[in-house]
């Protein structure tokens, strides 16, 4: 993290976190970029325009005109945070970078790899902030299937949630943004939940306490975190932390896919002729075959093709 706040009560407290912050960069021989600073002023929660603001180290910090938006950590804020802007925003670099990547020339592990890096990273860093609704998240993923299926990387009959499982397990190893959204919302309810000396974190959990449960994250946790309790068939309440969380999103997915009628006799057969799992699905994690060659063996050992081949 790069960028950083200050919120104080008036323009002399807000002089005096300035100049301890300085202080710090300069014991640290940091660059203290003020010229692209600006301040904000509310009144009793209101946007009002004062003067621009002398520090004491003799720099003037620019208000933000009116209109106009600042951007902290991805996104764009000002009064408030416009938040259908900016998920329009999010979706169309999110589609430019899936776009580049599937156009490029490394193999399909090394792609899958770095949509996972590169692409899932620009949504998922606005999970807890932006008020998405489940349903977009879903209509993400999706629309990042249509566009793997137009480069040829997944076959359109194949089983969906074998994309998302570990290569090692027999799946594609694609992060899914649904998981990805799941994971980070429980991640930070449990992080509100479990701080709870902060006066911060509490002024955001009063704040919580107030909103529909579409907006609030401990709310929209407890409710993740029961469906995936009923789906891993697991009823402990207690995470923990994200890498539990996405472990046990794996596991739901891996016993989805497993019990499916057509999809799943493939991993039932290898079960019960106590084949290895680990050297069946070693041709994953290779990158020596064609992007379209191993969707057709993935849509093969699925049972979708017409062929019992």
């Amino acid at each position: 993290m790069d960028g950083m706040k200050l919120i104080a009560n008036s323009k002399e407290e807000l002089r005096k976190q300035i100049q301890t912050v300085k202080t710090f960069s300069d014991d640290i021989h940091m660059e203290f970029g003020l010229e692209k600073c600006a301040k904000i002023t509310f009144k009793r929660g209101k946007l009002i325009t004062s003067q621009n603001l002398v520090t004491d180290i003799n720099t003037e910090i620019q208000e933000l005109e009116q209109g106009k938006t600042y951007k902290y950590l991805g996104i764009e804020e000002s009064e408030g945070i416009h938040h259908q802007k900016m998920k329009e925003r999010l979706k169309q670099e999110y589609r430019r970078r899936l776009r580049m990547i599937l156009k490029s020339e490394p193999n399909t592990r090394n792609k899958i790899t770095a949509i996972g890096a590169l692409v899932v990273p620009i949504l998922r860093n606005s999970f807890g902030i932006i008020n998405w609704r489940l349903e977009e998240i879903k209509q993400i993923d999706r629309k990042t299937r249509k566009m793997l299926t137009m480069y040829k990387m997944h076959c359109p009959k194949a089983d969906i949630d074998r994309l998302y499982v570990k290569r090692k397990d027999g799946g594609r190893g694609l992060i899914q943004v649904e998981a990805a959204y799941k994971a980070e919302i429980i991640n930070v309810a449990e992080y509100l939940n479990t701080n709870y000396k902060d006066q911060f974190v509490n002024t955001v959990k009063n704040h919580e306490s107030t909103q529909p449960n579409m907006n609030s994250i401990i709310k929209s946790a407890a409710k993740i975190t029961e469906e995936l309790s009923q789906l891993s068939g697991k009823s402990d309440a207690k995470q923990d932390g994200i890498q539990h969380t996405k472990e046990r999103l794996g596991e739901v997915l891996k016993k989805k896919g497993k019990n499916k009628i057509i999809y799943g006799q493939y991993i039932k057969k290898m079960d019960r002729q106590l084949i290895s799992e680990e050297d069946t699905f070693l041709w994953l994690s290779k990158g020596d075959l064609k992007a379209e060659t191993k969707s057709e063996i993935v849509a093969a050992q699925d049972q979708v093709l017409n062929t019992k081949y």
